[in-house]
């Protein structure tokens, strides 16, 4: 007997593809729009590169979380599209652009606090969530590598540092990045994309390295305050006796 039920079973696979089809429209142009903030926000903070970029840190961070909301309210957006329980199905789509964002939220609270920010407060910037059972969630893999992107950019500014003339940066950031690289090494890393990204941080901590020996060889390391051994000693460097009419 012939199956007289194949063009509904086929038509129904159409109404499926059709559907699926849409959807990815709908995801590539919403991914689109956040790419585009996420732009906006790297043009930002490229301007602590500039010789003059350093004091205006304060500003360029003010303006870069005004990015974030906008990139924010296209993830809400994009949350919507995705059918419940499909979130890996499509992150794909958007994974680049996350791990992008995870950098330069990383590097503004950085810069705003000089501390690594959480996977948590990354994706609160971006309104997602750190459990899969949430739904809409920011990937840990894609936080892990949006460190290390960071990590390369704090190399950069450490070099561009000592060219605008601020010498105790690259001190700091040198410690930050040792203590980012020890983190990661804590990790039992696969050999794949993130391990592959991982072993250039190795390079990125050296190149900082490098910065704060040249400083010190030049004599340029600012020196740490001195420790007053007795009561009454100053911390700057002047002995109690100095300090004492005869």
């Amino acid at each position: 007997m012939a199956n007289t039920n194949i063009p509904d079973i086929f038509s129904e696979f159409q109404g499926f593809m059709s559907n699926e089809q849409e959807s990815r429209e709908k995801i590539r142009n919403t991914v689109k729009d956040i790419e585009q903030q996420a732009r906006e926000v790297l043009a930002i903070l490229q301007n602590i590169h500039l010789e003059t970029g350093i004091r205006d840190i304060p500003e360029s961070c003010v303006q870069a979380r005004k990015g974030f909301e906008n990139a924010k309210a296209k993830y809400s957006e994009l949350s919507e599209i995705i059918p419940d329980g499909q979130f890996y199905r499509y992150h794909e789509h958007w994974r680049f652009v996350t791990q992008r964002l995870v950098f330069l939220i990383s590097l503004t609270i950085y810069l705003e606090t000089g501390r690594l920010a959480t996977r948590e407060e990354v994706a609160q910037v971006l309104g997602m969530k750190t459990d899969r059972k949430d739904g809409f969630v920011l990937d840990l893999e894609d936080y892990l590598v949006g460190l290390l992107q960071m990590a390369s950019e704090l190399a950069r500014f450490a070099v561009n540092s000592v060219t605008a003339g601020d010498y105790t940066r690259p001190i700091a950031i040198s410690k930050f990045v040792t203590e980012l690289n020890s983190g990661f090494r804590l990790l039992n890393l696969k050999n794949d994309g993130l391990r592959k990204r991982f072993d250039v941080l190795k390079y990125d901590v050296k190149k900082i390295e490098e910065v704060v020996y040249d400083l010190s060889i030049r004599g340029l390391c600012p020196k740490p305050p001195a420790v007053a051994s007795e009561p009454g000693e100053i911390a700057a460097g002047g002995s109690k006796g100095d300090n004492e009419k005869v």
